[in-house]
């Protein structure tokens, strides 16, 4: 199965569904802006379907969404600037402390994600376009009814050894959202 094909297959199976007629149109959006070790930066715009499910956990809540989002990279490679456009589909998971009330979250998932070409800089090369994106952050929300969050996150984004090299690159990314 080509990357194409095992991506829009992965999309499908990502979106929420519930007992309901399938909604796509999107609840949230986001931009994010991040830097990794090397000197490379993302600029990312995204979309996000919050679940209907909900459960109880350790005190606090747990709550899910799938996000959709689209990625500009640039980085100066043998001194030139270089870009990459990365594209990407990742479910998540949020953990909200005291049952649910409190204005802080966590959240982590793990998603897919694939580049326009393959990924090379003076001190990385990945060995395909299609990586996994896994994302660990933790956030506020705020405003009227807490439709706006601001969080920091930490993703990396690698292939798992699909295919050597797979060196992965590390984002630090500062995230601002909205939901409607």
């Amino acid at each position: 199965m080509n990357n194409t094909r095992f991506l829009a297959l992965i999309c499908a199976a990502s979106l929420p569904v519930g007992a309901q007629a399938l909604d796509l149109a999107p609840r949230g959006a986001f931009l994010e802006g991040g830097i990794a070790e090397h000197g490379a930066y993302s600029a990312t715009v995204g979309v996000s379907w919050p679940w209907a499910w909900r459960g109880a956990m350790f005190g606090g809540e747990l709550t899910a969404a799938t996000e959709a989002f689209a990625s500009h990279w640039s980085c100066r490679c043998t001194g030139a600037p270089v870009t990459f456009t990365q594209v990407g589909l990742v479910p998540l998971l949020r953990y909200r402390f005291s049952a649910g009330r409190s204005d802080w979250f966590m959240e982590a998932g793990i998603g897919i994600s694939l580049t326009d070409r393959t990924y090379r800089t003076d001190e990385k090369q990945f060995s395909t376009r299609f990586n996994f994106v896994d994302v660990a952050g933790v956030g506020r929300s705020f405003g009227a009814q807490r439709r706006q969050e601001i969080s920091l996150r930490i993703a990396h984004i690698s292939n798992a050894s699909i295919k050597k090299p797979n060196p992965g690159e590390n984002f630090l990314q500062l995230r601002y959202a909205a939901l409607f």
